[in-house]
């Protein structure tokens, strides 16, 4: 898995490039390696609460780049690095409020950029089952944080609902299981798989093509020999 999962970051790495994106979402996502952060704590084995940061093009669905690691400021600041350097024009960003992005942006993108939050607000839960059970939203609130970004289009919905389509179609992020990553290596590993089979095999519902076709980067919907083959090619 390991060598497959390398051969299909490199082509991502190299393919999702030069890209025509005009709007996009950012958000991280958490789940464990080896243990739950309070269990590391307390002497556990495992690398605790791991976060993924995803990039989606709302126009396109592609995702341009993502990486695992920490939720502190150098993971951002690397993150949105890697996104600027896969543009081509100047583009409008939606985050969620998250602190970490507001340095991360500017010494990314300077000021050449739209760059507007979105956060929502949750109320108290009634019956106290934080654990199992979100609080109920109760609004958003929209900033805008440079330039002039369209309002219509400051939201998180699409990134929100690729969340989504990670913990169901990963087991390993799936909050309550047995089935989680023992290291990052794995982890890291598993997410190059799913988004080498998400934009290049895996037909959007409503474009009725992949997102990488959508995006301008093949003419032809990936199939899993064709996955295989780039170990070949990386040899």
């Amino acid at each position: 898995m390991y060598d497959l999962a390398r051969s299909a970051k490199e082509f991502q790495d190299k393919a999702l490039c030069n890209l025509p994106c005009a709007r996009l979402q950012v958000d991280e996502i958490w789940s464990f390696v080896g243990c739950k952060q309070m269990t590391k704590d307390r002497g556990g084995m495992g690398d605790g609460g791991v976060w993924t940061w995803t990039a989606l093009c709302a126009d396109t669905k592609l995702v341009p780049c993502w990486l695992v690691g920490g939720r502190d400021a150098g993971y951002p600041t690397e993150f949105m690095q890697d996104l600027a350097a896969r543009l081509t024009k100047r583009v409008q960003l939606t985050w969620d409020g998250h602190r970490a992005y507001l340095d991360a942006v500017e010494d990314a993108f300077g000021c050449e950029i739209d760059y507007a939050m979105l956060v929502k607000l949750y109320g108290a839960d009634p019956d106290n089952e934080r654990r199992y059970r979100p609080a109920t939203c109760l609004g958003t609130e929209r900033g805008i944080i440079m330039g002039n970004p369209e309002k219509e289009h400051i939201s998180t919905s699409y990134v929100k609902r690729q969340n989504l389509t990670m913990r169901m179609q990963m087991r390993r992020f799936t909050r309550l299981t047995n089935a989680f990553s023992k290291k990052v290596e794995n982890r890291r590993a598993v997410i190059a798989l799913h988004f080498m089979h998400y934009n290049f095999c895996r037909i959007h519902q409503t474009l009725r093509v992949t997102p990488a076709m959508e995006a301008g980067v093949t003419d032809h919907v990936w199939d899993l020999e064709e996955i295989l083959g780039l170990m070949e090619d990386s040899n």
